[in-house]
Order: structure tokens, then C-alpha cells, then sequence
């Protein structure tokens, strides 16, 4: 590592920028902790001057990229809900796709969220691994067949680039960074100190099952009514009826939506919620599956096993928060 490592944080239209605070934050309690800059971090963008991010909000950025000398730089990522608009943001940044494809060799790109999109269509991430969310691992491994897609990891670390999966995308790229570069004690006081929370990782049995990641108006609406329903009375009929439509409809939908029957996915998003209040509270399993509407904890722990091939004392452990 150089004397002082420069990292740029890159600004583009429509970025969000939350996650380039929080890593300056990160860099510049690094540099606190070890009584020397360490670190130095410079807001770039194609050309220096104000830029507008996402919901209208204008930085300034510092210099222009490829004008300033940098060890790295850092791609944020941008709203988007599916492959389509990914594809309509990656149309209209051809100009900084051109830039970032010409980086010096001993440039390190890192970027996070949706910003792994920017690397992968300048080429930058060709014959290496790189993290995808979900729901566009499908439209990302048809368009970008030399990357390694890895929708299972969270991180992915190569020589000359890393990739992180989430807005908070940023955190295990920083993380990283401080502990090689300085040492993993400065890396756990700032965590104590900056009260970093622990990433919310699930297991894959619930990976893209929560309301919001519905992409369909059907599943929406279902999802959200067996949430509220009791599991004890969740049944075929009763969700038709709710949603005014027969039970063959309703299962033909849901099967070609999700590739499950109607009553596997209400299975799977009770039993999601029975995995969020194991990993956000400490209320006993009885607790939460009187909550829940479960007619019986032996029942519940059943279920929950035969589909996440852990007890819920097991699941606790592993992914609980508190």
C-alpha cells in the first residue's frame, strides 16, 4: 500500500450518493484512529462541478476522473427496479462507461448495488466474479456471460476490483479496506465506536421473498394478505376469495410467477416471518408462532426445519441480530 491511499468517490447523474458519505465517514475515522492520513478521499465525476444525484439533490465534485491521481475509485449505485431501467441508466452513461473502460492498470474499481452494473458493461469485470442481486442475476448472466456471477455472495474481492451486493453495499468494501491496510484492532474500535449494525443476511430459502421485492401486482396483493392472516387459516379457497378470483386461477398465476404452488409461497412467507422475529427479537419460538397464527411450536418447528434444514434454535444463531 502507497503512504496515503487516494480513493475517488464517484458521482454521476441519478447516483445515490448515501452510501460515498458513509464510506468517507469510515475512511476518515481510519485515518482518526491511526493518528495519520492514511486514507484520502475525493468526491470526481466526469468533469468537477455540481452533479445532480438521486431525488434531485446536487453535489459538488472535486475534480474530473482521469484528471486526478487515484489508487481507486468507488461506484455507487442507482435506483432501479428492474433489468429494464438498469439497461436505460447504462444507455444514457456512455461517456463515463468510455472513461472508466480506459482506467490505468494499477486502478482499482470497487463498486456496490447497482453500480456492479457500471463495471460489468465497461468490461471491467470480465473473467472475474462479481456479485449480483437476485432479481437481475438472470438479466445480468445473459448480458455479461465473461463476468462470474455469484448472486449467493454478498462480497466478492479480486485483485483489482471488488464487488458488493446492497446499498449498504459499501460497508464489507470498507471493511476490507481498513483491515489489510491498517489492522483488524482499528477496524474493530471504529466498528464499536461508529456503532456499525451487523448486515441482515438470510438464508437463501428467503432470498427475494419480501413484499417489497415483488415485481407482480397478484403477488403483492397475495403476499400481503397472507402476512396478515393467520397461518392456521391460510388455505387456497380462502386466499381466492380474498383476491375475487377462483382457486385455479389463482394457482395457475401464482405457478407461473413463482413456479410454486399457492401453497408452498404462503408457506415460505409465514415461515419468512417467523425468521425475521427470530433474527430481530428474543422472543421464544411458542411466542412467535402464537403470533403468527401456527397451530402448534412442534408444527412450526417442523416446517421450518424441512425448509431451512436448521431448527429455529439453529437459525438464530447463525443469522440472529440481537
Amino acid at each position: 500500500m502507497p503512504q496515503k491511499l487516494r480513493v475517488g468517490l464517484l458521482l454521476f447523474p441519478g447516483c445515490m450518493p448515501a452510501g460515498l458519505f458513509a464510506f468517507a465517514d469510515l475512511l476518515h475515522a481510519a485515518n482518526r484512529r491511526s493518528g495519520r492520513v492514511l486514507f484520502e478521499a475525493t468526491y470526481v465525476a466526469l468533469q468537477a462541478g455540481p452533479v445532480t444525484c438521486a431525488h434531485g439533490i446536487s453535489l459538488q465534485a472535486q475534480a474530473a476522473l482521469g484528471r486526478c491521481e487515484l489508487d481507486a475509485v468507488l461506484v455507487p449505485g442507482f435506483w432501479a427496479e428492474s433489468a429494464e431501467q438498469v439497461n436505460a441508466v447504462l444507455a444514457g452513461q456512455t461517456q463515463l462507461l468510455k472513461a472508466l473502460s480506459k482506467r490505468p492498470r494499477r486502478l482499482q474499481l470497487w463498486a456496490y448495488c447497482t453500480g456492479v452494473c457500471l463495471l460489468a458493461a465497461c468490461r471491467q469485470l470480465d473473467g472475474q466474479g462479481a456479485t449480483v442481486t437476485w432479481w437481475l442475476a438472470q438479466a445480468m448472466q445473459a448480458q455479461y456471460q465473461k463476468v462470474r456471477w455469484q448472486s449467493d455472495q454478498n462480497c466478492v474481492f479480486n485483485e483489482r476490483t471488488a464487488t458488493a451486493s446492497g446499498v449498504n453495499g459499501y460497508l464489507p468494501i470498507a471493511e476490507k479496506l481498513i483491515e489489510q491496510s491498517v489492522s483488524r484492532d482499528v477496524l474493530r474500535d471504529i466498528t464499536r465506536l461508529m456503532v456499525l449494525a451487523r448486515p441482515a443476511i438470510s438464508h437463501a430459502a428467503f432470498q427475494g421473498i419480501a413484499l417489497v421485492q415483488q415485481p407482480d401486482g397478484l403477488l403483492r396483493r397475495l403476499h400481503g394478505l397472507i402476512e396478515q392472516m393467520p397461518a392456521e387459516h391460510i388455505t387456497v379457497k380462502a386466499l381466492a376469495g380474498r383476491l375475487a378470483m377462483s382457486e385455479r386461477t389463482l394457482a395457475r398465476k401464482v405457478g407461473s410467477e413463482t413456479g410454486q404452488t399457492v401453497a408452498a409461497y404462503a408457506r415460505c412467507i409465514k415461515l419468512n416471518q417467523v425468521s425475521e422475529r427470530l433474527t430481530l427479537t428474543s422472543l421464544p419460538l411458542a411466542s412467535i408462532g402464537a403470533e403468527l397464527g401456527f397451530s402448534s411450536s412442534s408444527n412450526l418447528q417442523r416446517m421450518f426445519k424441512t425448509l431451512t434444514g436448521l431448527t429455529p434454535v439453529e437459525y438464530r444463531r447463525q443469522f440472529g441480530r440481537v
